[in-house]
């Protein structure tokens, strides 16, 4: 009957459009002309379904593989999931001497090795199938096969059984015993049961969609409320962002308006810190520098001050380290120095002469004077052992623009000077002349200016200055502290480790 047949472990090849499967028989249905296998493996591979059924039409060849004893019940001698990929090595089927039945005769060789059982080795026998036993005659007439457990069949990785093994072939030695059997060292290294290694990939993308981030920052968040403790913040919060001269850790609070003048300030300027910086009066910064002189700081010193920090903004203007270096010799930058016979254009000398101590080419115009204040002599005097270039007439300045005009011209008790023809002629020039401008330390009225500035330089404190005065610069000029108190100012410095720093409007 079809039924003795159930749990018998085949090998059916549906040609090479189907491939081979491998199972456990679960059905056989001679109505439909049906077999189904259960735990099948398709070409040495588990299939993903517990369950595979075939038409008859479909088998190209059947073969057997294990045949259940008269003893065992269906699940008896069950295999491994892996057994099912082992391709068969087979028994030729014929008839019985008796005639009335098929005797399964020695084991041969039936196709290559795949996946290796581990079961108990068990000695080739002789199984007589009755005719009852048999399948239906659509199944039997196709070649049917029959593969006993062989002597020496062990679970090896990639490896031949001892019945298909080649003559040639040496048996490895077996070493130590374990449940009374011999076992090899494959078996021992490769004798893990692979049942236990997933059949599909891990789905990561789908893990990982199942969890809610914001749900968990949520509850974080809730938490840490409750309890007290301090939030850690959600994922939306920015950090905060500090500058490279910013303390992340503050003592105490920051005090910002650090200088107090004794009056109300006309403008306030702060700086890059936000410190802020009030402007004084004319009268008052007339007296503040009065009384430096009177303590020591002489008019030569604030000279050399104010052109050592008018020197360092003008060469930082002028490109710095990537305009002025030994590579670039052959593209000197040049400067028109434009002053007059005054304080401020002494200032503006001691500049010129830094700068042409700095390898700038130097153009310095100064008007004839029959006599010049001795500051002026005097700075002159070191000029001319520079390589600068003095010129007294506008002809004689550049017709090309230069890279930077610095102007001196001016001054805030002198207005006299700005209706002389020299002091017009030099004003139209520097207008023409399409180069940015610095002025070094100029007046408050608007009006007494007659070359607007790109950038101008304060001393030591700043005065109003108005829009025609471009960005405002504050450079140190080494006023004590106490002098500042003397006149009555509160101060404290803001320049911080520079001498030059930028203000700004407020």
């Amino acid at each position: 009957m079809a039924t003795d047949w159930l749990g018998s472990i085949v090998s059916i090849n549906c040609g090479e459009s189907l491939g081979v499967y491998q199972g456990r028989v679960s059905a056989v249905d001679q109505v439909s002309q049906t077999i189904s296998l259960t735990r099948p493996f398709h070409n040495g591979v588990k299939c993903l379904v517990p369950e595979v059924t075939f038409r008859a039409g479909d088998i190209t060849e059947l073969k057997i593989l294990e045949i259940p004893g008269p003893g065992d019940s269906r699940q008896c001698g069950d295999m491994q999931q892996t057994e099912m990929g082992i391709p068969g090595v087979g028994c030729q089927v014929g008839p019985s001497q008796n005639g009335t039945g098929k005797v399964l005769k020695k084991p041969i060789s039936s196709s290559a090795p795949q996946n290796i059982p581990r079961r108990t080795d068990m000695k080739s026998q002789d199984i007589v199938i009755s005719p009852q036993q048999q399948c239906s005659k659509s199944y039997m007439d196709r070649h049917v096969e029959t593969l006993t457990q062989s002597k020496g069949f062990r679970r090896r990785h990639n490896s031949w059984s001892s019945s298909s093994r080649h003559p040639n072939q040496v048996t490895p030695k077996k070493s130590g015993l374990k449940n009374g059997q011999m076992k090899n060292k494959d078996d021992e290294c490769f004798g893990d049961d692979i049942d236990e290694i997933p059949d599909t990939d891990f789905d990561f993308e789908g893990n990982l969609a199942l969890f809610d981030k914001a749900a968990v920052f949520e509850e974080i968040e809730t938490y840490e409320r409750r309890s007290g403790t301090r939030s850690r913040g959600t994922p939306n919060e920015k950090p905060a962002r500090y500058r490279h001269d910013e303390n992340i850790l503050e003592s105490e609070p920051i005090v910002y308006r650090r200088i107090v003048v004794p009056q109300n300030a006309n403008k306030e300027f702060c700086t890059d810190s936000g410190l802020v910086v009030p402007s004084v009066s004319y009268e008052l910064h007339k007296k503040l520098l009065s009384v430096a002189e009177k303590h020591g700081l002489t008019l030569e010193r604030r000279l050399e001050m104010t052109g050592v920090c008018a020197s360092q903004m003008a060469l930082s203007l002028l490109g710095g380290p990537n305009r002025l270096n030994p590579k670039n010799v052959h593209q000197r930058p040049t400067v028109a120095l434009l002053c007059g016979p005054h304080v401020k254009g002494a200032q503006g000398i001691s500049c010129g002469r830094h700068l042409s101590n700095h390898d700038v080419h130097v153009i310095l115009f100064l008007p004839n004077f029959v006599k010049m204040l001795e500051s002026i002599t005097n700075e002159l005097n070191l000029f001319s052992k520079t390589q600068g270039q003095q010129v007294s007439s506008v002809k004689d300045l550049p017709d090309t623009p230069v890279d930077l005009v610095i102007n001196c011209l001016d001054c805030h008790e002198n207005a006299f000077l700005r209706d002389q023809p020299w002091y017009k002629a030099v004003v139209d020039w520097a207008n023409q002349n399409r180069a940015p401008v610095l002025s070094i330390d100029p007046p408050i009225n608007e009006m007494e200016q007659g070359i607007d500035a790109k950038w101008s330089l304060a001393l030591g404190l700043p005065l109003p200055l108005g829009e025609r005065a471009g960005r405002v610069y504050l450079c140190d000029i080494g006023i004590p502290q106490k002098v500042f108190q003397e006149v009555g100012i509160n101060y404290h410095s803001p320049f911080g480790c520079k001498f030059v720093i930028p203000l700004h409007s407020t």
